[in-house]
């Protein structure tokens, strides 16, 4: 059954926990699932960047959502990202995700071609036409070369099923340039976490987060203020949380956010290669801004 998405809230784009020998850990995937809905996550999002996509097989994906929908067991939304090279395998990947019970999809533009606006916005259509899940349509040029612009959106808005962006330009105005120019029809959910309370004071209904991975009871506190404009509360756990939030734009930010999830309690630092487990003083450096974070964590009552 599905759980009815308002795109509206703190959505983590969820760790892909390992085993030392490179299975995934789903035991600490529930471990770290069950924090999340403790703090009060509005949904979580499957196999993104941080849940390492791009390390993970087909099918792995689809397990991580089977076994999500179990330990959700309805209580929250589960959104699965899909990033395919083709526009025929996305098709194929969206309709395999409405059979498996996903409640959403986030949608890239197709991996590894740069595809210009008339082929980006085709293969929106094509995706949104073959499935009736709700979707989240992925905005992040800075990473992956691919600008959706606000013309764009409005060739999209024309298929009920893409309801909202993660906004991850990194421009704050095009907030303001999406409200002025949609209103309400593209919800819009904060992508990047170092202008995350900047971009709900804007307008946005929601982020989609990486820090909360290890922190969620600190993000939902500041989101939860920032809603009922108690932004001198906000902004003080704003202030705390920013060395961390750095952690977010890096490119090793799976291996960040993995530890400091790991210093929590809640994740464990194994990576699939290419990428590696830190060492020296990188490992050294980003521990310390971990463990300062944790040490000196704002009281939430």
């Amino acid at each position: 059954m599905s759980t009815k998405l308002n795109w509206e809230g703190i959505y983590p784009a969820v760790l892909t926990p390992f085993t030392k020998e490179g299975e995934i850990d789903f035991e600490m995937f529930t471990k770290n699932t069950e924090a999340q809905i403790e703090a009060g996550v509005h949904g979580i999002i499957l196999a993104g960047t941080l849940g390492e996509a791009s390390a993970l097989e087909t099918e792995e994906k689809f397990e991580l959502l089977k076994f999500a929908k179990k330990v959700t067991a309805g209580r929250i939304p589960v959104i699965l990202n899909l990033s395919e090279n083709t526009t025929k395998n996305a098709i194929n990947f969206a309709k395999k995700a409405k059979e498996l019970g996903a409640d959403g999809l986030m949608l890239l533009p197709p991996m590894r071609y740069k595809a210009d606006s008339r082929e980006v916005v085709e293969y929106f259509k094509a995706v949104a036409t073959a499935t009736d899940l709700p979707i989240l349509i992925y905005n992040n040029p800075v990473d992956y070369g691919i600008y959706v612009t606000l013309d764009m959106f409005e060739e999209l808005i024309a298929y009920p099923t893409i309801q909202a962006v993660k906004e991850s330009t990194r421009d704050l105005a095009n907030v303001t340039r999406m409200i002025n120019r949609f209103g309400k029809r593209i919800k819009i959910l904060g992508g990047v976490d170092t202008i995350c309370l900047e971009t709900l004071m804007l307008g946005a209904d929601g982020l989609v987060a990486g820090l909360v991975d290890a922190f969620p009871k600190e993000t939902i506190a500041m989101y939860n203020y920032s809603k009922t404009g108690e932004y001198h509360k906000a902004i003080v756990i704003y202030r705390w949380f920013m060395p961390l939030l750095e952690l977010d734009i890096h490119p090793k930010l799976i291996q960040y956010i993995k530890l400091a999830a790991t210093a929590e309690g809640i994740s464990n630092p194994y990576v699939r290669a290419p990428r590696l487990e830190l060492q020296g003083e990188e490992a050294e450096r980003i521990n310390t801004i971990i463990a300062d974070g944790i040490a000196n964590r704002p009281s939430l009552d």
